[in-house]
């Protein structure tokens, strides 16, 4: 048994890749600024690491399709007035322009003309479909928006926005930001180090539409004429009658700057106009002198001052009790452009950058504690040979930093507990494999023999196992966002280097120590022993109890469900969550008192950690993502008013929009995992077998929640990635079980299905308590001193290995006997012509 130089070479080649993309990750920032640019690329790290701002924008869809509408009605009457056909009528109704002319030949004549203004969209599928719909029906003809249409509106105005977004961005001056579209209608604005989005969050979701209109004369208490609205000023909120006609669009800026007045030292904005606009500014001055003019942004006056003498320069400026941030902002805005439609902060996330090192410090301590502990406990179990799947493990974790690296991935702290559960289910390969050279060396096969046997049994197992671990982990990218979307990354990579490592390199260290030891047989012998080497307990004779024992469990917990229920965090019920520092010991009533007095509704307080550090909860706000934004401003303001000094150390604000797609997209995550990891065992086993598991992952699944109701943690994204997570593993362990009784099946043709599970259990009962001890291992120290950040999903893995591994043992191979009995009772003829119950 010799493997291919070739295939080593192959391998030596993929290892060297890997070990040289993850060294910068591993190297200090001095070092790292001396060497070439093609060699700095390191795993970034998330805004929970460095701390930082997260933003979701939204165009606002309606207010794009409203404006769509009034052009198109603009566009129509424009169009009808040139053709000379009278108009009995003509507006905005619902979805659609309904214009209403009483003859037949002037209607008909009209249709012609009103179809010229449908613009063709392009689908993707050949021809274009038009962007508005013209019919004619009774007296009327209907211009109606199409999908396509709405459809493309949006998508050019998130292209537009993502360049005005950037613009406006970098023009503030933060230091590089991640922009980019989420969806079909959101985008994404990611900012390190920023603490305070406050002014920033007002840049990006103001549109900056700018336009010049006049002040119509119009006395106190006089009824409006037609074409002019009452505007408020944008600081006093003085009402002005302004002309509805614009006189002067803010497109024609070409410039736009934050000053003082040179005579009062006022914060101003300096503008300037291209050529045409200089033109039309200066006609319009000519034409109204001693008349105000209205400078008009997003549907406020910022100024309304009186035209003294012509302006024909094509600059002029804007005054009006301006702080100079606020004419800072303002110049930005205007330099940018308008935005197309409004965009809605519906999501927003900060951490502070001290919080941000805390955990990061966290994250790597109970990292390695976790790797160290799991490797002192294979030297434990496997002696020498434990070193070198030690040597596989570490590999392991250097390569998914390396393909992390390479892939330009961000990782977060739930990423962070993906690699370290990953070097928990690296080990579950490890333990596969030498307990199978164990069982084949016992068996007294030579000792290339019991590896290439060893290695080929467990193979089929290994990745079956990584197979339901992967189907979890792609649902969760699929259905997460963020972080969790960070945590399925860091999975998949790790999966499918356990494959690579405990396979392939692992294999062939062991080939290569074998040949050159000249060894003629192999003993895996471990240095601590934790259980006998056989043992013959007759687990069906519990079978009853386990699974009564199991159900009421459940029951149990689905009772806990409905009371006292979960403790929906902010993802799922939306509103605001604050995470503070106080400079003295926390006084939560005065805190409480003056809260309480923002008219907020439901606000909780909670200690976290220390005296100084609190956890403000108030609930979802009425009037949508707008109301959220105002009122943790209002809470900031408020705790700010009473310590001066505090540290907001987390900010998350949750609109209502965004947690009810998170709490579907949860559900359906966890649905669909339930179901592809059925479909799957199905598939490799056999029906029995899939009802054996699926029943066990449902009450499995129940007892969770149960779990969490019961401690009261926060059932959040991170809880279903700890839930997702376990049903992986839990399917991950049964298909272990599932798999040796398949085998066994084969063999022992003429023992009864009873005997042939329980002789199945006890062959893989040490390897099921050995990889639950590891992957509890790697946990138990995140569980202990991970903090508050992360207890969301390691203490519910901790108790979900211990629930998962019982199961296997004692509820899915009791539920697979009862269906095997049922069907033998029922179906004696089929049994008979088919023994063995399973695929190969």
């Amino acid at each position: 048994m010799r493997t291919s130089k070739w295939v080593v070479m192959a391998y030596a080649i993929i290892v060297l890749i890997g070990v040289f993309a993850a060294l910068p990750s591993a190297m200090p920032p001095s070092v790292l600024d001396k060497m070439p640019s093609w060699f700095r690329h390191q795993v970034t790290l998330g805004l929970d690491l460095q701390g930082g701002s997260h933003l979701v924008l939204e165009v606002d869809a309606n207010a794009l399709k409203a404006d769509r509408l009034r052009s198109l009605l603009d566009d129509a009457r424009g169009a009808l007035r040139k053709e000379r056909i009278p108009v009995q009528s003509a507006r905005v109704a619902g979805d659609a322009v309904v214009i209403s002319i009483d003859d037949d030949a002037q209607r008909t004549q009209a249709l012609d003309i009103l179809k010229k203004l449908a613009t063709p969209v392009a689908t993707g599928f050949g021809a274009g479909v038009a962007d508005i719909d013209v019919a004619s029906t009774d007296k009327q003809i209907k211009l109606t928006l199409t999908e396509a249409g709405i459809r493309d509106r949006v998508d050019a105005a998130i292209q537009q926005s993502l360049e005005i977004v950037r613009q406006r961005v970098d023009q503030v001056g933060v230091a590089e930001p991640t922009i980019q579209r989420v969806g079909s209608d959101r985008i994404l604005v990611q900012l390190p180090g920023l603490q305070d989005p406050t002014r920033l969050r007002q840049l990006l979701g103001s549109t900056a539409k700018m336009e010049f209109h006049m002040v119509a004369n119009v006395q106190p208490g006089e009824p409006l004429p037609p074409g002019v609205t009452m505007l408020p000023d944008a600081k006093t909120q003085q009402q002005y009658p302004i002309e509805d006609r614009v006189a002067l669009s803010g497109e024609r800026l070409t410039d736009a700057r934050a000053g003082f007045d040179q005579r009062t030292q006022e914060p101003i904005v300096s503008f300037r106009f291209d050529s045409v606009g200089a033109r039309q500014f200066a006609e319009i001055t000519q034409a109204n002198v001693g008349r105000p003019f209205a400078i008009v942004l997003d549907g406020k006056v910022l100024s309304a001052p009186t035209i003294r003498e012509p302006i024909t320069g094509g600059s002029g400026q804007i005054s009006g009790s301006f702080t100079v941030e606020d004419t800072t902002v303002l110049s930005a805005l205007l330099r940018a452009g308008a935005l197309p439609a409004p965009l809605t902060v519906i999501e927003e996330r900060t951490v502070g950058p001290d919080l941000g090192g805390d955990v990061i410090r966290m994250g790597l301590y109970t990292g390695i504690a976790g790797f160290v502990a799991v490797v002192i406990f294979m030297v434990a179990l496997y002696g020498s040979w434990g070193m070198i799947a030690n040597f596989g493990l570490l590999l392991h974790l250097i390569l998914t930093i390396g393909v992390l690296a390479i892939m330009g991935a961000t990782l977060t702290l739930p990423g962070i507990a993906g690699i370290i559960l990953g070097i928990g289910f690296g080990v579950d390969a490890n333990i596969l494999i030498n307990e199978r050279i164990r069982e084949e060396s016992k068996k007294g096969l030579s000792a290339f023999a019991a590896l290439d046997h060893g290695f080929k049994r467990a193979f089929s197992t290994i990745v079956d196992a990584n197979v339901t671990s992967l189907i979890v982990t792609a649902l969760l990218f699929m259905f997460g966002s963020g972080p969790i979307r960070g945590f399925a990354i860091t999975m998949i990579i790790g999966t499918c280097l356990s494959m690579f490592t405990a396979v392939a390199i692992v294999k062939v260290i062991m080939t290569e120590v074998v040949r050159r030891r000249k060894m003629k047989t192999i003993k895996i012998e471990p240095l601590v022993h934790f259980f006998p080497e056989k043992t013959s307990i007759s687990f069906m004779n519990a079978r009853f109890l386990g699974i009564g024992v199991s159900i009421l469990l459940s029951l149990a917990s689905i009772g806990l469900f409905f009371k006292p229920g979960l403790n929906y965090g902010i993802d799922f019920k939306g509103g605001i969550q604050v995470e503070i520092t106080t400079s003295q010991p926390a006084d939560l009533a005065s805190l409480r008192t003056t809260l309480s007095g923002l008219d907020l509704g439901e606000v909780a307080l909670q200690r976290i950690g220390g005296d100084n550090d609190v956890l403000i909860r108030v609930q979802r706000q009425e009037g949508g993502e707008q109301a959220q934004t105002a009122a943790v401003t209002k809470v900031k303001d408020a705790v700010q008013k009473l310590d001066p000094t505090v540290k907001f150390d987390r900010v998350d604000v949750v609109g209502p929009k965004v947690s009810g797609e998170l709490a579907h997209s949860g559900v359906m995550a966890v649905v669909f995992a339930a179901l592809a990891m059925l479909v799957y065992i199905w598939w490799r086993f056999e029906w029995n077998f899939a009802l054996g598991a699926i029943a066990t992952l449902i009450l499995d699944t129940t007892k969770m929640v149960g779990f969490f109701a019961l401690v009261g943690l926060d059932f959040n994204l991170t809880a279903i990635a700890a839930l997702l997570t376990i049903i992986g593993y839990s399917v991950n362990d049964k298909v272990v079980v599932y798999d040796r009784m398949r085998e066994n099946l084969r063999l022992f043709k003429k023992m009864p299905l009873r005997q042939v599970i329980d002789m199945s259990i006890n062959q893989v009962f040490a390897r099921c308590i050995y990889t639950s001890v590891a992957i509890l291992l790697s946990m138990l120290p995140m569980a202990i001193w991970g903090g508050s950040a992360v207890e969301n999903f390691s203490i519910p893995m901790v108790f979900g290995v211990v629930i998962a591994t019982s199961s296997s043992i004692f509820i899915a191979a009791p539920i697979l006997l009862l269906l095997g009995d049922w069907w033998t009772k029922h179906h004696p003829q089929r049994v008979e012509s088919k023994t063995v119950p399973a695929k190969s």
